[in-house]
């Protein structure tokens, strides 16, 4: 659990953190010159109960507002310190602003420096108090407990310690099924242990040996050494604790604040993300695409731009479904909490505009509203029904099960069973087993339409080639398409009659060639010099210069040929009659028998040519499952 400050600065937070845990945060010396915070500050608090809870005290100067998001984004409960002598002032409403669009649901205000209060009068303590219940009206803390307190004195310690107790009872404990996601908010090295990155877990499980990405400069693989929780070294820690991670061989330098810590895989930088957002009741002016803003996320943050709002546009007070498109790419997590800040400040409460909570990340821009439906449906938490929209997004490149887990946020054990549902209905194909890849049915079904098309095209055109050959169909699909999601298709093709596989090409079934009278008879003299040379085959130049053709030509009879099966492929430019190819395979496996092996010199004698062609035949019959080639000999492959 995690207790954060927030409030104007010079009003008391780090004074009462120090009076609460006796740890002084301000550990900078520029923070101790100055007398105000800085950086983010952290102590652990041992609450009445048996409460163990971590302490994030954050600045309150308008000018370290991102710290400040730093620290509260993972922040459970929070105390919102007034001063008794200054009142409510502009960063005390802009803090408040900020826990509630980043998701704070429980908190008490502490008047701090309460050793001032009787110098007020009864008068201006009714006027404070006035004061304290407008700011908190229509918030989270409305009806939440005021507690006077001074550092000083330490007048209402013990009453604070009881009142934060009392409200972490009734807080739900974070569930550790999600993906793991810290943001990290420092980086240092310590001498005999290497880099330690440390943060808020605000998603997921980290345990000693875990292989994790600092994203979005380092994918990895990195390997955890050692955990810290609360100061004290764990096998594992779960979401909602202040974490300390050792991660040998990074320096700590290449680590900067804004990062984030996942697991490996789960998770990519993204450019854009699909977000539920409200926009501050004080907002001057309505939220409208091409509105700049600067995005705070965990720790991290970056210029963005609103790219569409379903409605066109979100009035001061409303909520609604935007999408930011981002300057530079960051990771993101379903249902992670931000702010947005404009370039002026508010009257009388900063520059925070609004915010919101991510629901999906990465996917493509949009200037419609025709992905409300499947975005809404992420923001009421039914993430399961959404998988389909996600695979959709994510194209013919589909998505691992890992990747669907970081993007939805669908726990593990629930995530697995929606999949099979999803391809028992027709909606996912799972395209590889191994690595559990998934991808939208429809994709599947644009594949294989668009894979006989090109068939029928090509079958049209004519020539001396029957089909396609199956790399160049691929390309003709989609350049870089995945073999995996390619095969899948071709199966599927096979399956339904609309294809057939031969050797390295395709084609539709019982296609035919309709050759000229010259492609006819250049391929019967092709055929026939093949044959004719048994063994020892020329290649396709010198074939061209025996038979006086072009070498087109020739390339062309020989792969019709090999299409057809009168000739074998056996490597590139080499082909073979299957009359002589047949007759040293049975010597071949004659010789396998009675010997039980044969080794490089054996088979060149067997074969009665040179390496030129020893070699590749001798790969032939492996890849034909005759041998296995077991160190310097080949032995016959069982079957």
């Amino acid at each position: 659990m995690i207790i954060g400050t927030a409030g104007h600065v010079d009003h008391g937070k780090s004074a009462l953190v120090k009076a609460l845990t006796g740890v002084d945060t301000d550990r900078l010396p520029e923070e101790k010159r100055r007398g105000i915070t800085l950086e983010l500050g952290f102590a652990s608090l041992e609450l009445p109960g048996g409460h163990r809870a971590g302490v994030v005290d954050v600045p309150g100067h308008e000018r370290f507002v991102r710290a400040m998001v730093s620290g509260a984004g993972g922040v459970d409960l929070v105390m919102l310190v007034v001063a008794a002598d200054e009142g409510v002032m502009p960063q005390t409403r802009e803090h408040l602003d900020i826990c509630s669009l980043l998701g704070v649901r429980a908190g008490l205000v502490v008047l701090s420096k309460a050793d001032l209060l009787p110098g007020l009068g009864e008068e201006g303590r009714v006027l404070l108090d006035e004061e304290l219940r407008g700011l908190c009206r229509g918030t989270f803390l409305e009806g939440a407990e005021v507690l006077p307190v001074s550092a000083r004195t330490g007048e209402g310690l013990e009453s604070l310690r009881a009142g934060l107790a009392r409200l972490a009872a009734g807080l739900p404990e974070r569930s550790p099924d999600g993906p793991a996601f810290l943001p990290v908010d420092r980086a240092f090295s310590l001498k005999g242990f290497g880099t330690v990155v440390t943060g808020t877990l605000l998603s997921g499980r980290l345990r000693a040996g875990d292989e994790v990405s600092l994203l979005p400069g380092m994918p990895g693989p990195l390997r955890i050494r050692g955990l810290h929780a609360h100061g004290m070294p764990v096998d594992e820690a779960r979401a909602g604790g202040r974490v300390a991670v050792n991660l040998p061989g990074v320096e700590a330098s290449e680590v900067k604040r804004g990062e984030t810590l996942t697991a490996l895989h789960a998770l990519e930088p993204a450019w854009t993300l699909d977000v539920s957002l409200s926009v501050l009741p004080a907002t001057p002016a309505p939220l409208r695409p091409r509105t700049r803003l600067l995005l705070h996320l965990g720790t991290a943050q970056a210029e963005a731009t609103v790219g569409w709002v379903e409605g066109g546009a979100l009035a001061p007070g409303a909520s609604g479904l935007a999408q930011l498109r981002l300057a530079r790419p960051l990771p993101a997590l379903p249902g992670l909490r931000f702010v947005l800040r404009g370039s002026r400040a508010l009257p009388g409460r900063g520059a925070t505009v609004g915010g919101g909570r991510v629901l999906a990340a990465g996917t493509p821009r949009r200037r419609k509203d025709a992905a409300a439906e499947p975005l809404r449906a992420l923001a009421s938490g039914d993430a399961v029904a959404a998988l389909p929209w996600l695979l959709g997004q994510a194209g013919f490149r589909g998505l691992t099960e890992a990747q669907l887990f970081g993007r939805s946020g669908v726990p593990l054990r629930a995530l697995g069973p929606a999949l099979e549902r999803l391809g028992a209905r027709g909606e996912a194909v799972r395209v590889d087993r191994a690595s559990k890849l998934y991808v939208a049915a429809a994709h599947v079904r644009a594949l294989s339409a668009k894979a006989r098309a090109e068939l029928e095209h090509a079958a049209a055109a004519g020539g001396t080639q029957l089909g396609l050959p199956r790399e160049e169909l691929r390309q003709r699909l989609s350049p870089g398409l995945d073999a995996r999601l390619f095969a899948r298709v071709l199966e599927g093709l096979v399956q339904a009659g609309h294809a057939e596989l031969h050797a390295d090409s395709v084609r539709l079934p019982g296609q035919k060639l309709q050759l000229r009278a010259s492609d006819e008879a250049a391929s019967a003299s092709v055929l026939e010099a093949v044959r004719a040379a048994g063994l020892a085959p020329p290649i396709p130049s010198a074939l061209a210069t025996q038979l006086r053709l072009s070498p087109p030509a020739v390339e062309a009879a020989l792969q019709l040929l090999a299409s057809s099966g009168a000739l074998v492929k056996v490597a590139e430019g080499l082909y073979f009659h299957p009359g002589p190819l047949g007759e040293l395979r049975g010597r071949l496996v004659e010789w396998l028998r009675a010997h039980g092996h044969i080794d490089t010199q054996a088979f060149k004698e067997l074969v009665g040519q040179s390496r030129k062609y020893v070699i590749p035949l001798s790969e032939y019959f492996d890849r034909e499952k005759v041998t296995l080639r077991v160190g310097d000999r080949r032995v016959p492959r069982r079957t």
